[in-house]
């Protein structure tokens, strides 16, 4: 694949994260106002400022790649995230922690790709952003995956599969890097490899 094409997938990518910030950051608004709990209402609150905080990033990201939002995703992420805000009155405490859990679950490995891609096509400055924000979402993910646990009914479940150890992320970005470098230092040695000609060899062992 060529740095173009990783560079189509990572604005893909990227454009697809800056409006499913907007749903999430719209959807924890009204999740927050559903808990009576002061501690639970601060953390989600806390999250959805993370949220905010996130699709600046990623914003700035699309900006010095030259490109914009979907107007049409952002409208049904605008829509999608108020909807699901309001449900969070009527559902009880369960079925939004659950949502949450899943969907930073996913997120998780969206930026994780993110960062795969934008070295690949040559924006390693992104790199170290993505990581954190992939990092910020695990925390996110370890909290909503609590809160489902420590349900009656939520133990009950079946949940979604739980991510690696937080600081795998990392460690799986820099041995991703180390074996692209690998394979580059192989194709490179494959590359100057001289090919002598059989005569040659046939000359040489009759002089010895």
């Amino acid at each position: 694949m060529s740095d173009q094409d990783h560079l189509k997938k990572l604005i893909a990518l990227l454009r697809l994260a800056y409006s499913a910030e907007l749903a999430a950051a719209c959807a924890y608004r009204g999740h927050w106002h559903s808990v009576s709990d002061a501690n639970e209402r601060g953390r989600i609150l806390q999250i959805e400022n993370e949220e905010w905080h996130h699709r600046k990033l990623v914003g700035e990201m699309l900006k010095k790649l030259g490109t914009l939002p979907s107007r049409a995703r952002e409208l049904r992420a605008t829509v999608v995230g108020r909807v699901l805000g309001t449900l969070c009155h009527l559902t009880g405490g369960l079925a939004p922690m659950y949502g949450a859990g899943r969907l930073e679950s996913r997120n998780i490995r969206e930026y994780e790709t993110a960062a795969r891609y934008a070295r690949a096509a040559g924006h390693d400055e992104f790199a170290d952003c993505l990581l954190m924000m992939a990092e910020v979402d695990w925390e996110h993910e370890k909290y909503f995956r609590s809160r489902v646990l420590s349900h009656l009914l939520g133990r009950r479940l079946a949940i979604w599969s739980e991510p690696p150890p937080r600081e795998m992320i990392r460690k799986s970005f820099a041995n991703s890097a180390e074996s692209a470098l690998l394979d580059q230092e192989a194709a490179s040695l494959a590359g100057d490899r001289v090919e002598v000609p059989l005569d040659a060899v046939v000359i040489s062992q009759h002089a010895e």
